[in-house]
């Protein structure tokens, strides 16, 4: 069995959701050091989020932006936590929605994906630092 696990910040993103899958595999090479196993993307962070969709049509992302503003929208009356302006809040709760990380089978050196699926950062603040992730890879 072997265990591997890192820290990598991600380039500040703008608000919405984005393909992460390449920039994770990238900044993982040890992947190629596993047959089966799981990786593991955490994000430690409470206003932005991570899942795993559609990888080739943009829109599908666009649609996602849209569709979790409805369901989720700012400046709500009732809402407490607003120190840090508008999308706060509501950023804390899409985050809780969506999750803070996914899991995905390691195959032959390969994230075990479908041909259409990606990894996304679902970023829920306007304006954002690069985000902190912790990969972890076990298998044999």
């Amino acid at each position: 069995m072997k265990l591997f696990q890192k820290e990598l910040t991600l380039k500040p993103y703008s608000r919405g959701y984005h393909i992460i899958t390449d920039c994770v595999i990238e900044a993982f090479p040890q992947l190629k050091e596993i047959q089966q196993g799981f990786f593991q993307v955490f994000i430690k962070h409470t206003s932005a989020s991570l899942t795993i969709n559609e990888n080739a049509d943009p829109t599908v992302r666009d649609d996602f932006e849209a569709h979790i503003n409805i369901m989720v929208p700012e400046n709500q009356p009732y809402y407490k936590h607003d120190y840090e302006g508008a999308d706060d809040m509501p950023a804390h709760i899409k985050a809780s929605l969506m999750g803070a990380s996914v899991q995905i089978p390691v195959t032959n050196g390969k994230l075990n994906m479908g041909i259409w699926q990606g990894i996304y950062l679902c970023e829920h603040r306007n304006y954002a630092s690069g985000r902190n992730l912790v990969l972890t890879l076990w298998g044999i």
